[in-house]
């Protein structure tokens, strides 16, 4: 997990997942690429559209050009290697196409109380199309404990085992890893095999089943989250099992709720 994508923009989520991204880097010795998305405008229609989209356009490039002149600036003191990239588009398409020699991306889960960027569907857009694991922020999170509690949401299915495969250097740095896994007997892979595959590579995690049917499955990882204090949650996105649904279930109900980072892959 060497290259680490961070999306840049100036908006409320923007500091969680600068700091985030520098925990990540200093962690694994990793490089971090900075992409800085001006965004289209989205403008009702009107006789001097064009006029105003381009007056919209150059306001935003001018706000970014003062974030991107501040943001260099701290990292030009920062202890890690970086480099810069400006785009202009969509952000969920920039993103995807920046990714291709990204091991992990950086975004926010949600912000809470704006309206733009929707970062629920710009994370939601990037889980569904990059194979590279995303780690969703909350807005307000001062750093991102790669030595903390690691747990690990787990159905049994290729999406949560992809995410722990794709994850196993940061795992290997956590302080401790729980695998938790409701059971509802459609797994494909007992926790005990994922717990087996982990212990090759150095990392000895313990094992929780719950039986709980009448709990929706993000309450339930909310619930071991806090009880465990878990510093982060590590799981598929949009999979098929009792803790990963399909399209409007789980993952996005975890996107628009948690109160402790992600880590997600599809």
């Amino acid at each position: 997990m060497k290259n680490i994508l961070l999306l840049v923009h100036d908006d409320d989520g923007q500091e969680a997942r600068l700091q985030t991204a520098l925990d990540l880097a200093r962690s694994l010795g990793g490089h971090l690429t900075c992409l800085d998305v001006t965004p289209y405008p989205v403008l009702a229609g009107d006789l001097y559209v064009g006029f105003g989209e381009t007056a919209v356009i150059s306001d935003e490039r001018d706000s970014e050009a003062a974030n991107k002149s501040a943001l260099t600036t701290r990292l030009d003191h920062e202890d890690v290697s970086w480099n810069w990239r400006d785009v202009t588009g969509d952000f969920a398409e920039a993103i995807l196409t920046a990714a291709t020699l990204a091991d992990v991306i950086v975004l926010n889960r949600a912000l809470d109380d704006a309206f733009l960027p929707d970062m629920r569907t710009i994370t939601s857009r990037v889980l569904m199309h990059s194979r590279a694991p995303v780690i969703a922020v909350p807005e307000t999170l001062p750093r991102f404990d790669v030595l903390g509690r690691a747990l690990i949401a787990w159905d049994g299915r290729s999406s949560s085992a992809a995410t722990m495969r794709a994850c196993v250097p940061m795992l290997a740095l956590a302080g401790q890893v729980e695998i938790f896994m409701a059971r509802d007997g459609t797994a494909e892979i007992e926790p005990l095999e994922a717990a087996a595959y982990l212990s090759r590579h150095g990392i000895h995690a313990t094992v929780k089943i719950v039986d709980d049917e009448r709990t929706t499955p993000d309450r339930l990882i909310a619930a071991e989250a806090e009880r465990w204090r878990a510093d982060y949650v590590l799981m598929g996105a949009y999979g098929r099992g009792r803790l990963l649904e399909t399209f409007g279930g789980v993952t996005k109900r975890m996107l628009t709720n948690s109160a402790i980072p992600l880590v997600l892959c599809h």
